[in-house]
């Protein structure tokens, strides 16, 4: 597995490929034009406020849970 490993790294750098692709200095490359559909992580607003209350719902859980524990508050 490592037999030639040093021949084969001086062999073939990896950069050079790179670098015959790379953009001329003065030229600005186009931004990619941004669409505003109203999509966060391809959720719909419905679906990103049933994760939230979701969310929510567990912390109040692991906070009540954490708090009867630990004896603060009692049945």
């Amino acid at each position: 597995m490592f037999d030639n490993l040093r021949d084969d790294a001086a062999s073939s750098p990896f950069y050079e490929d790179e670098a015959k692709f790379q953009s001329a200095a003065g030229t600005i490359s186009p931004e990619p034009a941004r669409r505003s559909s109203g999509r966060f992580l391809g959720m719909t607003s419905l679906q990103r406020f049933v994760i939230a209350f979701m969310l929510m719902i567990a912390v109040c859980v692991i906070g009540t849970m954490a708090l009867f524990v630990l004896g603060k508050i009692g049945i």
